[in-house]
């Protein structure tokens, strides 16, 4: 079920994205599944345009949304019940390196944006990128030409070889996503290597714990 609801949000964003983001000037593509060193990622929606590229995540959500830009965990909030899922910037935030490895490219070349989809209502002040409407209106507002022709010529390439040659499905992609957070020597939020850190402060001060090695740009810890 929750499949077919992420389906069905994602169709909502591709035909937003194709009604409003003329063809001749921004290439859309869907549903891309890329290889890192540290397993898969999964884009929904990725537009390739002279002004960088638009990494678009969509969640079909109802109800209240609760979070923040550093919480590990957003909430929903549906018939008094409450759901947690996990922070979409966080999510986008890893897409956006893998991305950058997999092209060579700049990571200031690649935005994100978050697109919530269904009878939902953000309740919590969000950064600008995390919408409930108007996500090509914010992508518009990127008019500085970043990118020459010739390397969006070679993104696109480099894009429609991979999707015509990969084998990857999605039940590769959730199986290596089951294996990255169970993961014990690896950030299952930008892949870097997790080393062993002792708390200085607050009420856990003294403990160990293992933190990202990318901090402070990835804040992800776990507990020994």
């Amino acid at each position: 079920m929750n499949l077919f609801k992420g389906w069905i949000g994602e169709m909502k964003t591709a035909f937003h994205l194709w009604l409003w983001l003329p063809s001749t000037r921004y290439r859309r593509f869907h549903n891309i599944i890329l290889p890192s060193k540290s397993g898969t990622t999964q884009i929904d929606h990725l537009i390739v345009s002279v002004y960088g590229l638009f990494i678009v995540e969509t969640k079909n959500k109802k109800g209240w949304i609760y979070g923040s830009e550093n919480q590990a965990k957003w909430i929903q909030v549906l018939y008094s019940k409450k759901y947690s899922f996990q922070n979409p910037l966080r999510q986008t935030y890893r897409q956006k390196k893998v991305l950058s490895q997999f092209l060579n490219l700049d990571e200031a070349s690649i935005q994100t944006v978050i697109r919530f989809v269904g009878d939902c209502k953000l309740k919590t002040k969000l950064p600008k990128n995390v919408r409930k409407s108007g996500v090509s209106r914010y992508i518009k507002r990127f008019r500085k030409q970043i990118l020459s022709e010739e390397q969006v010529y070679r993104i696109i390439e480099t894009i429609e070889v991979h999707l015509s040659e990969s084998t990857l499905t999605s039940r590769d992609h959730r199986k290596s996503l089951r294996k990255r957070h169970s993961s014990k020597t690896h950030c299952p939020r930008c892949g870097s290597s997790l080393v062993k850190r002792t708390a200085k402060k607050g009420a856990n001060a003294g403990s160990q714990f293992w933190g990202c090695e990318n901090y402070p740009a990835c804040r992800f810890s776990r507990d020994l």
